[in-house]
């Protein structure tokens, strides 16, 4: 049976209103913090008040599944702003019981990500560098392994200095500035790194970096996570 969802969170962001509008309305935007995915069209948004207030929907799937994406932006003193988002919808009979829990710890994730994006790389474009595990990371057991391939002997805490050293990469310096139970976020000088286990969604393991450099070859960064993350799982 299908059933209703509805999932909220407010950040506040050391940004503009019109650089946040930037970061949720533009695609190199979305691709600093988020994923890199076509921008909203305007013609289809069900809302659309540039820096104030952005509303769009999926199409309705073949069981009636829909999703609705609202960003609601407020100016503060000092140059900074609220967002309010929602996220909410109809899931059909195969969506699992854990879809809400698991994509509201998501959206902490990524909402995270753009208030890191904003405060430390704002206006930067990022070359989004994701990859995906075998099918045999999509266990609860694989996200310690995840932690020891990146030469972690423990779960970081938030504003730790690591040096991560994955196999076939080059040793990488930053500051964990996010930490979930399946989650890991660090901030380089160019990028935020984030690393996703999804196993409560029957997912494998995955990486969705945003790196803010010119010279980043994207083809060769996703092969080379994509091979650690293969032979962390072979």
């Amino acid at each position: 049976m299908s059933r209703e969802f509805e999932i909220r969170k407010e950040v506040t962001l050391e940004a503009t209103p019109e650089q946040v509008w930037e970061a949720i309305a533009t695609g190199p935007g979305l691709a600093a913090w988020f994923m890199a995915i076509e921008a909203p069209d305007r013609a289809q948004a069900d809302a659309w008040d540039p820096s104030k207030h952005l509303v769009t929907r999926t199409p309705e799937a073949e069981d009636g599944t829909t999703h609705a994406f609202e960003y609601l932006i407020e100016a503060r003193e000092g140059g900074s702003s609220v967002l309010r988002f929602v996220h909410s919808g109809i899931l059909g009979d195969d969506w699992s019981a854990e879809y809400e829990d698991m994509t509201s710890h998501g959206w902490d994730m990524y909402l995270h990500t753009l208030t890191e994006y904003l405060k430390h790389f704002p206006g930067r474009p990022a070359t989004y560098i994701e990859a995906e595990g075998p099918q045999a990371s999509a266990q609860a057991s694989a996200w310690p392994g995840v932690l020891e391939g990146l030469g972690l002997s423990r779960a970081p805490t938030q504003g730790e200095q690591v040096r991560l050293t994955p196999a076939g990469l080059a040793p990488i310096e930053g500051v964990v500035d996010y930490v979930g139970p399946s989650f890991l976020g660090v901030r380089t000088a160019d990028a935020l790194l984030r690393f996703h286990g999804r196993a409560a969604l029957g997912m494998a393991v995955a990486v969705g970096h945003h790196v803010y450099s010119d010279d980043v070859d994207q083809a060769a960064g996703e092969q080379a996570w994509k091979s650690w993350l293969e032979g962390l799982f072979a």
